[in-house]
């Protein structure tokens, strides 16, 4: 199928070709999501507004061209894939408006959930919705799929909490519900499909069978099929339209914005986790917990248990439980700590009658808390992690009445051994009778897609039929479940549906075959391969929980697309295929754009560092070995040549003028492609190199001061008003807070390795580390004295696989709270300042201890939203400076208030201070200026 000329034509005037895509990269990059189903979309279109959607929806309606929409793709059941037309959320949709104290929010789709959270927080409120890919997932993606999770149950899901949406239906049409001219323009043009979904409600709750069945069905946790919920529970037609859209997945209308009623957020929480010998005491006791005040209770099964028994923190008592032990993870939350106490003596005197066979008892540690929720979280990604190459992790999700939750359970492990799925496990929110089961299934031969459906169909059958249960309690219908939706619902509520999706979408252009489909086989089509790329990189579940944090995201690819295009050239190679062409794109968006920082490992349920497969690939394209061993060799010469290079771009402004060598140096930087770095007026001066004066003996403690080589080579730009050299600046605090300050011998020969390793010269780069760790032993006299790193890439760089633990390392931010909070007075300034928390920082573990210290610097701290790596990465921000530009584009408007910023890294800091219109600086420049010596 091709698309028709005329909706090409039409397209191509609409949206500029920027965020237009048909190229073969990118389709197949985003004809991925988190299911184990692809489509290829022939055309994708980046959206930035609502006005845009109204257009191509009525362009589509013309030539009756099928669209699907996609937030964050992070869905499971094959919802946001496409082989016509993706719209997928760009930028322009994270507004919102907090209203009532917090009360309610008003959010457009293209919010993550946790940053709604992180709005709501100083109110002490939430969404209801908690689902556990929350700090990925999009509103958009939690309204359209219902989205729950673990406390969330079915009171506080979208459907229950939704306030107010604003929406637009497949002839293009707008309704905002809480605009008074909105709603009344579209009772007079829309009357008679408002006349319909009235006459339908009466109708479904006159039949009296119907009706119930439909409570009975949302009595539990389901979002199978339609929300047909909203016409036995709203009489009022423009009601039951705006929660019919709830869980539509995308197949009855496009949501451009949602307006909560929110939950509290309880601050005190507490939890534990209790085994009992058998699956049958522990569903008994779920039976008792739902009358008791618990926020959430989870089930994991002995085989969950001991997928993660073997991990860093997990109790010792886990491998040695019985085979048929079954555990609950149960947290309770109150507004204060005696009710929390209060609640969790009648939760212990419930469970009392229960025989237990090992228990954590509850704590209100949130480190230990973490380490339990660490068991239920890690038991996902542990299946995924152990799965053959070439399979797929699914994770299915039903709901079982909680009092037939026991026999439930029990019929379920019957299936996995039936079909011999010996890895499956089983865990789930308990109180609902919601289970999740996750199995690793290939799809590489007849055979295994015959026992996929074999399987599936048992599970159907045991579920929707003989339990009366949910086939999808929360992550939505999609493909995976659309065959099946007749066999849960009957045929009056499944032909209802139909009806439903004919009054709202006639032409059917709104993403076919999900949620309804004609064809039976839909869940067994278009399975989603996973070839053997990379031994870094086999174990990804294509999940997308790494994007939010990538910088490359939407410039060009994220991590996860990244894994999707080097597995299909991959395979492609081993079927003989050309694919030069492939790998050419592939060089500029999947290798050169990426910072390869790593934050996606720190997303990633299997913990996959997208940036290790990328410095990988980078080495076998490193052809310049002799002249990466020669500037090894010759580190000084190199350095005083890039203080050359900065004392020659200098004159080169003085000359030209700054506007001028700016325009020049981006043209030739183009030209040159990359190699010739772009000026900026951020640019630095040279720093001269240290001045050593002879080392004074006496009792002050010693310091090593490690200055990093570019603090060594770059100072201040020259319009920065704080023109002393972080050098300087480093060495007056630690003397100030009593140290003497002693440095390596030659230190101008010295460096990590970081500039070898991010290009790819592996060899030089461990030399070049194990040099400079030896110095620092020597300097340390054998690890005696702390060493003190200016910038926490190189501190990271060194840290990293450490074997030598005589050596302390640390970078500002440690060395500050560690060692100089008792010996210095801080004074807070009134001036703004925005903090950047760098990769570096992130991995160190020091990210809210920066912030910290900032707090005490000054009264008023901005942390910019959405910023998780500045893409200068390195010298990124010279040879690729779109990455960067693209990675801190709301960077302006967040600190506009802001006199200054602060982070702890020289390049990005470069970087930063472009395209804020304010000076970065380090740390030290601030906690300087802000204390003085402490008397004693």
């Amino acid at each position: 199928m091709t698309l028709p000329a005329d909706f090409l034509r039409q397209a191509q005037l609409l949206i500029p070709p920027a965020r237009r895509f048909d190229d073969p990269l990118s389709t197949l990059a985003f004809g991925t999501d988190a299911s184990f189903y692809r489509l290829i979309p022939k055309l994708v279109i980046r959206v930035e507004s609502e006005a845009e959607v109204i257009a191509l929806l009525k362009l589509a309606q013309a030539s009756r061209v099928p669209v699907t929409f996609r937030a964050a793709g992070t869905s499971l059941s094959g919802q946001a894939i496409s082989d016509s037309v993706l719209l997928v959320l760009g930028d322009n949709w994270n507004g919102r408006e907090i209203r009532q104290h917090g009360a309610q929010i008003r959010l457009q789709p293209g919010v993550i959930g946790a940053q709604a959270n992180a709005w709501l927080a100083p109110f002490g409120r939430k969404i209801g919705p908690d689902p556990a890919s929350i700090n990925a997932c999009k509103i958009g993606g939690i309204v359209a799929n219902n989205a729950s999770g673990m406390c969330c149950g079915t009171a506080q899901n979208t459907y229950h909490t939704l306030a107010g949406l604003r929406l637009v239906l497949a002839d293009g049409t707008c309704l905002d519900t809480e605009e008074p001219a909105s709603v009344a323009a579209f009772r007079t043009r829309h009357a008679h499909l408002l006349g319909h979904l009235a006459r339908l409600g009466r109708e479904t709750r006159a039949n009296t069978e119907l009706a119930a069945r439909i409570r009975h069905k949302y009595r539990l946790k389901n979002t199978t099929g339609l929300s047909l919920n909203a016409l036995v529970d709203f009489d009022e037609p423009l009601d039951i339209l705006s929660h019919l859209l709830v869980g539509s997945e995308g197949t009855l209308g496009f949501i451009s914005a949602v307006t909560y009623d929110t939950v509290h957020d309880h601050p005190h929480k507490a939890s534990a986790l209790i085994v009992f010998p058998d699956v049958e005491t522990c569903c008994n006791a779920v039976t008792v917990l739902k009358q008791q005040p618990v926020a959430a209770v989870e089930l994991l099964d002995r085989r969950s248990l001991r997928s993660v028994q073997d991990k860093p923190g997990m109790p010792a008592f886990v491998r040695a439980l019985s085979d048929n032990a079954c555990a609950l993870l149960i947290e309770a939350r109150a507004a204060s700590q005696p009710l929390l106490h209060e609640q969790l003596a009648q939760i212990m005197t419930a469970l009392a009658p229960f025989p237990v066979e090992k228990q954590v008892d509850f704590s209100e540690d949130p480190v230990e808390n973490a380490r339990l929720w660490a068991i239920r979280k890690d038991t996902f990604p542990a299946v995924g992690a152990v799965r053959q190459t070439g399979t797929t992790v699914i994770i299915e999700d039903v709901t079982f009445p909680v009092e037939q939750l026991a026999i439930g359970v029990r019929r379920l492990i019957e299936l996995f051994d039936k079909h011999r799925y010996d890895e499956a496990i089983l865990f789930g929110h308990a109180l609902e009778g919601n289970l999740h089961f996750v199995f690793t299934q290939g799809f590489n031969s007849p055979a295994e897609v015959a026992r996929y459906q074999a399987f599936m169909d048992d599970v159907a059958e045991l579920v929707a039929v003989e339990f009366g249960g949910s086939l999808k309690a929360e992550h939505g219908t999609g493909r995976n479940m659309a065959p099946f939706v007749e066999k849960e619902w009957g045929t009056d509520a499944y032909q209802l549906m139909w009806q439903l999706k004919r009054l709202l979408d006639p032409n059917g252009i709104l993403n076919p075959d999900v949620v309804l489909s004609d064809d039976p086989q839909i869940h067994l089509k278009n399975l989603k391969p996973l070839p053997a790329a990379d031994d870094i990189v086999d174990k990804c579940i294509e999940c997308g929980f790494c994007e939010p944090v990538c910088p490359s995201k939407g410039l060009t690819l994220s991590p996860r697309q990244r894994i999707v295009i080097w597995r299909d050239i991959q395979a492609r190679k081993r079927n003989g295929e050309d694919t030069t062409a492939l790998e050419r794109d592939y060089h500029y968006q999947g290798i050169d754009t990426c910072a390869a920082t790593g934050l996606c490992a720190q997303r990633c349920p299997v913990g996959i560092n997208t940036g290790e497969l990328v410095k990988k690939l980078r080495s076998q394209q490193a052809h310049h070995d002799k002249a990466a061993g020669w500037l090894a060799s010759h580190f000084k010469t190199a350095l005083q040549g890039a203080r050359f290079t900065l004392h020659a771009a200098n004159g080169a402004r003085m000359l030209l003028g700054a506007p001028r060598l700016a325009k020049w140096s981006a043209s030739l930087s183009k030209a040159s492609a990359g190699r010739v770095p772009q000026w900026t007026p951020a640019m630095p001066q040279p720093e001269q190199a240290i001045r050593l004066s002879a080392p004074i003996h006496d009792a002050r403690p010693r310091v090593v001061y490690l200055a990093a080589c570019v603090s060594r080579v770059m100072g201040p730009a020259i319009g920065d008003r704080e023109q002393s050299s972080l050098l300087d600046k480093t060495r007056h605090l630690l003397e100030k807070a009593g140290y003497q300050v002693v440095f390596p011998d030659d230190q101008d020969t010295l460096c990590c390795g970081q500039p070898f390793a991010s290009k790819g010269y592996t060899e030089q780069a461990d030399a070049k580390r194990t040099e400079l760790l030896n110095a620092l032993l020597k300097a340390s006299r054998g690890g005696l004295d702390p060493i003190y790193c200016d910038t926490s890439p190189c501190t990271l760089r060194l840290a990293q696989d450490l074997a030598d633990t005589r050596l302390d390392l640390y970078d500002p931010v440690r060395f500050i709270r560690t060692h100089l909070l008792d010996k210095l007075t801080f004074t807070p300034q009134q001036e703004a300042v925005a903090v950047h928390v760098t990769c570096s920082t992130q991995h160190l573990g020091e990210s809210q201890a920066l912030i910290e210290l900032a707090r005490r610097c000054s009264v008023n701290v901005v942390i910019p939203e959405g910023i998780h790596c500045c893409g200068f990465a390195g010298d990124k921000g010279f040879t690729t400076p779109e990455l960067n530009a693209h990675a801190l584009r709301p960077l302006k408007d967040a600190v506009q208030h802001c006199n200054e910023g602060i982070s702890t890294s020289r390049t990005c800091e470069i970087g930063l201070s472009h395209h804020s219109g304010i000076d970065y600086h380090s740390l030290v420049y601030l906690v300087d200026r802000v204390t003085q010596p402490r008397r004693i």
